[in-house]
């Protein structure tokens, strides 16, 4: 496939996302970084610019300038889809704008900081018919798309329980007062919106979606501020419900001092059940009723097309975040050489475009918007609503 040319917002000195995303998009050649507006500092733009080795030009003061500048050059020069690395707060206006423009765009989850810009990213989506990519890392890593598979295949059976944690710990202290810039954005209502729910939860939240092939429609949360003087929830819990009947728990803490990104997910149906953490990203533990336990390893001859679409290395040459990042961007790349409008998640699926879309970035905020209000409420159960 011929490279697409690449723009990027935010990303600068001192980002980490971006530099994730930067090195993902290019890792299997699919993009081609031409141009940015690195930072809201005309100065630190320039200077992240010309430290990725991008003409004076092509590196610009906002994003306006360069959704305006780009539109203007040759077809066969301009970006022709963007990346957004910003807080939250700042991931609505430069997607609507990059598509009014023509541009397709990859964003970081979650999709917007309330559920009405979501809608709003929706609705420029199908008057412009651009496409939109959100970044739920752990739906690229192989294993989990090899669980995915297992499921959709019928091999567990109707699914009955699911249940999914991701505990960090790195903000059980405020680090946000001591000027660490990640904490003290992550930790801010104003740009965040949401803290532990929409940072980690909403990963959470989509891995239990994606795995189990339903949709959570009921949950009933407990979210806290743990650290002293926080304004932002570190803390969620919550019981779920889904469309098909199953039931289950999720957990998203950025308080479990010592926890690093230990994602997991067990998932139990009526003739088995499988589990994959983070911690072991290589493998895939299934149990099926009255057989020996299974564990199934990346890049194994036995695993599933989709698992092996997602695989660059050979068995105990391990893969990790970069390549699942990786596997989102080359999805996404596969389907932008591609023709026709867009499609829902079920049908990207079908069809082996397996990104995360506007479907679930539509879900991450209403899932964010429901524990909100069940967390306030005196109801047991509160029903998402996109």
């Amino acid at each position: 496939m011929k490279q697409l040319k690449l723009g990027m917002i935010g990303g600068g000195h001192g980002s980490f996302i971006g530099a994730v995303h930067r090195r993902a998009a290019m890792l299997d050649g699919h993009f081609q970084l031409t141009c940015g507006a690195f930072s809201s500092d005309p100065t630190i733009s320039a200077e992240s610019g010309a430290s990725l080795g991008l003409p004076a030009k092509r590196v610009y003061a906002s994003y306006a300038d360069m959704f305006s500048s780009e539109a203007a050059l040759p077809p066969d020069q301009r970006m022709q889809a963007v990346a957004i690395v910003t807080p939250n707060h700042l991931h609505a206006a430069p997607a609507i704008e990059a598509m009014r423009h023509g541009f397709h765009v990859i964003v970081d989850k979650p999709l917007a900081i309330s559920l009405d810009e979501a809608r709003q990213i929706q609705q420029v989506i199908h008057s412009t018919g651009c496409q939109l990519a959100l970044t739920h890392t752990y739906a690229g890593y192989p294993m989990i798309k090899e669980a995915r598979q297992l499921v959709h295949a019928g091999k567990l059976g109707p699914i009955r329980k699911v249940l999914v944690e991701y505990p960090q710990g790195w903000l059980s202290q405020a680090l946000e007062d001591s000027g660490n810039r990640q904490a003290s954005w992550r930790t801010d209502p104003g740009r965040a919106g949401a803290g532990a729910i929409g940072d980690i939860g909403t990963h959470a939240a989509h891995l239990a979606e994606y795995v189990s092939g339903q949709l959570i429609t009921e949950l009933c949360a407990d979210l806290n501020s743990v650290v002293n003087g926080r304004q932002v929830d570190d803390d969620a819990a919550a019981l779920l419900r889904f469309s098909d009947g199953a039931s289950g728990t999720l957990i998203a803490t950025q308080v479990a001092t010592g926890e690093e990104n230990n994602v997991c997910i067990r998932v139990y149906g009526e003739l088995g059940g499988l589990q994959w953490s983070h911690r072991d990203a290589e493998s895939l533990r299934v149990n099926l009723h009255e057989q020996p336990a299974q564990l199934y390893r990346r890049g194994d001859a036995y695993l599933s097309q989709a698992a092996a679409n997602n695989s660059r290395l050979p068995p105990g040459h391990p893969e990790g975040f970069i390549e699942a990042f990786a596997n989102i961007y080359g999805s996404f790349a596969r389907r932008l050489h591609t023709s026709g409008a867009s499609l829902t998640s079920a049908d990207l699926f079908e069809s082996g475009f397996d990104y995360p879309s506007i479907d679930e970035g539509l879900r991450g905020m209403a899932f964010i918007e429901a524990m909100q209000r069940s967390a306030k409420s005196t109801q047991k159960w509160t029903t998402i609503k996109p």
